[in-house]
């Protein structure tokens, strides 16, 4: 381990974990808003807004570590290739996630993605970690589930299926399980090795997979275009992967997956306050079962 990083301070408590990885979430949260911003400003690809997102937040974090900890040594034999699985992951996940969205719609990629990470997650997590889930996190997983379901659709309906459907659904779920790939990295890496050189590591891994979408893809933008695309890969990636990092450190891998269904919950009520959309009487159930979902993991992480 690096020099220079206190480990106490970078291990907190399990009520401090959870909102740290809630606090993620909702940054999260705001990237389909930031998404929607820079297709009316340009025609920068999804691909492309995926490489941006991870090639400006990887130095970031770069700096970060650094001054956290000074220089930073990537570990050697099979900790140094779950960072790379980590990184690659990340990478597949803006593919999959951004292409998945453009072939079907904001709300059933999404829906897909997020809904299934969850399910993705505890299976890794139970072959890999060994870990096993309370009822209390079950439940709460259930109704945040289906909770995320209802979100997602409530606003905007399922419509005409457009072309390549079946296509963004196999690429959604690809986001999903990517997803779930790095969560259980960080999980399992984060036991043994700072947080902020594992976010570091792995986004410059992510940043490297994709960058070869500059040679394929058009990048010209205006001012407007590139601050989005600044707050993009700062706000809702490079700070709210380090509070992920962080606090996947004291946090089961499922009950992570629960508090990551805030995203949908925050993306639809940005929809709603700047966008014009409408939750409906299923988006409205749906946003009361996934706040339930997460008084209950609130409630019993307390209570332990």
């Amino acid at each position: 381990m690096a020099r220079g990083y206190d480990e106490g301070a970078l291990r907190p408590s399990r009520p401090t974990g959870l909102l740290l990885i809630a606090l993620a979430a909702v940054t999260w949260g705001t990237t389909g808003a930031t998404l929607t911003l820079v297709a009316r400003d340009s025609a920068m690809s999804p691909l492309l807004v995926g490489f941006f997102r991870v090639a400006i937040a990887a130095p970031v974090l770069l700096l970060a570590a650094r001054a956290a900890g000074g220089p930073i040594r990537v570990p050697a034999g099979g900790e140094r290739w779950r960072l790379v699985a980590g990184g690659v992951a990340m990478g597949a996940y803006q593919v999959c996630y951004f292409w998945g969205v453009a072939k079907t719609s904001v709300a059933v990629g999404a829906l897909i993605a997020i809904c299934s990470a969850p399910l993705f997650m505890i299976g890794l997590a139970a072959l890999w970690l060994g870990e096993r889930v309370s009822r209390a996190t079950g439940l709460a997983l259930a109704a945040g589930v289906t909770g995320a379901a209802l979100l997602s659709v409530g606003p905007h309906g399922l419509g005409v299926l457009p072309a390549g459907f079946l296509e963004g659904v196999a690429l959604a779920l690809g986001a999903g399980l990517a997803y779930a790939v790095y969560a259980v990295v960080v999980k399992d890496v984060g036991a043994r090795l700072p947080p902020l050189p594992i976010a570091a590591v792995t986004f410059w891994v992510a940043a490297l997979v994709l960058l070869p979408a500059l040679a394929t893809e058009r990048a010209a933008a205006g001012p407007a275009t590139w601050a989005l695309l600044a707050y993009l890969g700062l706000v809702p990636t490079a700070l709210a992967y380090v509070c992920y990092v962080v606090g996947m450190r004291t946090t089961p891998v499922a009950a992570s997956g629960v508090l990551s269904l805030i995203e949908p919950l925050t993306a639809t009520l940005l929809g709603v306050v700047f966008f014009g959309d409408r939750l409906g009487t299923m988006g409205a159930a749906g946003a009361l079962l996934l706040l339930g979902s997460v008084a209950m993991l609130a409630l019993h992480s307390r209570a332990r």
